[in-house]
């Protein structure tokens, strides 16, 4: 080879990257062969990286699949020392990957949605990639102070299968370590999520949403950012006196938008906009002539009115409470009661059904009396029977069924308890 060829190898050689690789190195390089034994990467030095089998084992199936000749990865090197090859790990490059962008995540202060698989004594366990991030009690909004001890693991499990917004509050790679707070994160992605949903909404909307609160004027309604409220008198066609006869936390239901107020940021939703709407279909199930039972729900000057089914009333014009003359509907009905009645004029366009207690025979109201005594005391013996049963079953009963627990790693769940501690 004359000097001019030598001299051309050397300038080749010496743009390749021939530094030496240590352990702990990132190196990036080129899938040349896919075998049994494991996956061989050029990485461009003079010795290729093996990736054992051992490696590829802690890979999902679907990342092992994905590996292909040609394809670019990075590599974390872990052993320097076999004279033809380095041994490397995509499992651990991936891992620093994931340490890096809980730092980049961390210091940005964003916010992300996580997913509780899990917990301990101590908290919550979130994956974060290939890491398993931890939130102390003390940073979850929904354990309060104050619970003991079966309390705070009745919430912690409820939480199991959650998502969650939470922020990074502490990488730590050395003692692997990855902290979230729910707490830290909840207002800011409240307001966030508040203002795209208000953005986008729009009056007459029909959406979905869970039942967030109960108060005597009505519900809370979440809707996936914000908290619309129900009136009590949008939650049914008919008269209810608390919001849980027809409600309870929790519930998932459908809304109705009625109004936004984009500057004081509050939404009026209905259920019963979304409800048939009972006097709709009136005169298909009622007609004049016909005996119902009503119950007295108001009276007034000129008369009472009786609700038949729940959404419609009709009025008992103080003209048919009796065949005698009547000055006050209180001398003959009061409120709660419950009688048979005749419906005397039906008009569905206008809401209106007008009903007669003098209309009603003797005989049709004895007979009534007698079939609702009948019925009230089949009930009552159905309900001895049915306590007789509980009680049968609550003397087998020696103890209480024990609370279901999430099994989460030793290591995962000793690793932040006596940090929760110390915070608490």
């Amino acid at each position: 080879m004359s000097n001019d060829e030598k001299n051309f190898m050397e300038e080749l050689l010496d743009q390749h990257d021939y530094e030496e690789p240590q352990v702990g190195d990132i190196r990036k390089g080129i899938i040349v062969a896919v075998t049994p034994q494991g996956v061989i990467i050029d990485l461009g030095l003079k010795r290729d990286g093996l990736v054992p089998s051992s490696d590829l084992s802690k890979l999902e199936p679907d990342e092992r699949e994905a590996l292909k000749i040609n394809d670019e990865v990075s590599v974390y090197v872990t052993n320097t020392d076999a004279p033809d090859s380095l041994y490397v790990s995509i499992h651990l490059a991936q891992l620093n990957q994931d340490w890096i962008d809980a730092e980049a995540l961390m210091e940005s202060g964003d916010i992300m949605e996580g997913e509780v698989i899990g917990y301990n004594k101590g908290g919550a366990i979130i994956p974060f990639g290939r890491l398993r991030g931890f939130v102390p009690s003390s940073h979850l909004s929904e354990l309060s102070r104050g619970l003991n001890d079966r309390q705070r693991q009745q919430k912690l499990a409820k939480l199991r299968g959650e998502k969650v917004p939470v922020k990074v509050i502490e990488v730590d790679r050395r003692r692997r370590r990855l902290v979230f707070s729910q707490r830290d994160a909840q207002k800011e992605w409240e307001d966030k999520r508040k203002k795209e949903l208000l953005k986008d909404l729009k009056e007459g909307d029909t959406l979905s949403g869970r039942v967030s609160g109960l108060r005597d004027f009505g519900i809370f309604v979440d809707l996936g950012g914000a908290d619309g409220l129900v009136h009590i008198s949008e939650l049914a066609w008919y008269r209810i006196a608390h919001p849980r006869e027809v409600v309870k936390v929790g519930d998932e239901i459908e809304v109705y938008v009625l109004n936004i107020n984009k500057d004081s940021q509050r939404i009026s939703l209905s259920r019963k906009r979304l409800l048939e709407n009972p006097w709709s279909t009136v005169e298909k199930r009622y007609t004049e002539n016909q005996l119902v039972e009503g119950t007295i729900t108001r009276i007034v000057d000129y008369g009472a009115f009786a609700e038949i089914e729940p959404g419609v009333e009709g009025l008992l014009h103080v003209s048919q409470l009796s065949r005698s003359q009547v000055e006050n509907a209180g001398e003959v009905v009061n409120e709660g009661e419950t009688h048979l009645l005749r419906i005397v004029s039906i008009d569905s366009e206008r809401q209106r059904i007008g009903l007669s207690l003098r209309a009603v025979s003797a005989s049709e109201q004895i007979e009534w009396m007698a079939l609702r005594d009948a019925e009230a005391e089949a009930a009552t013996e159905a309900a001895d029977a049915e306590d007789e049963m509980m009680d049968e079953e609550t003397a087998v009963a020696t103890e209480d069924e024990p609370i279901a627990e999430t099994v989460v790693e030793e290591d995962a769940a000793d690793e932040y308890e006596d940090d929760e501690e110390d915070e608490s």
